[in-house]
């Protein structure tokens, strides 16, 4: 009986995880392409990668991540708002560390589509993206 609890909790978390971040991907201008998810060899840990697609002038609201984001510009103009930072633009072909925690948004400031190839390193079985309060 335990056992069943203990499964589903997990399935409970993982499907909570699951519709935070569909619930993000659906945002109008927004559009999220999953690519890889794959275990770590360090415990708990696992890599995912998203393409990201956002339209021009639309804003990704604050959120953050359980683990380290690596974000790639594959396209357009982006502008990263990390809380205790002033702004930061990048182009095609620039890249940006965010630390595990931080909450940022994330702004389309060109003047057609801007895509992003962001990796996660993050803790398994915690939702992927949680809105900032």
């Amino acid at each position: 009986m335990k056992a069943i609890r203990m499964v589903a909790a997990a399935l409970a978390v993982a499907a909570s995880g699951w519709a935070l971040h569909t619930a993000h991907a659906q945002l109008a201008g927004v559009g999220r392409i999953d690519l890889l998810r794959h275990d770590l060899s360090i415990a708990g840990r696992e890599a995912i990668q998203v393409r990201v697609d956002i339209a021009s002038g639309v804003v990704a609201p604050r959120h953050n991540h359980p683990g380290e984001e690596l974000v790639y510009v594959i396209e357009g103009v982006l502008e990263y708002r990390l809380d205790g930072r002033p702004p930061v633009t990048l182009k095609a072909g620039e890249v940006l560390f965010i630390p595990p925690g931080t909450n940022h948004e994330v702004k389309n400031v060109g003047s057609g589509n801007a895509a992003e190839l962001a990796t996660y390193i993050v803790e398994k079985g915690k939702p992927l993206i949680a809105l900032a309060k």
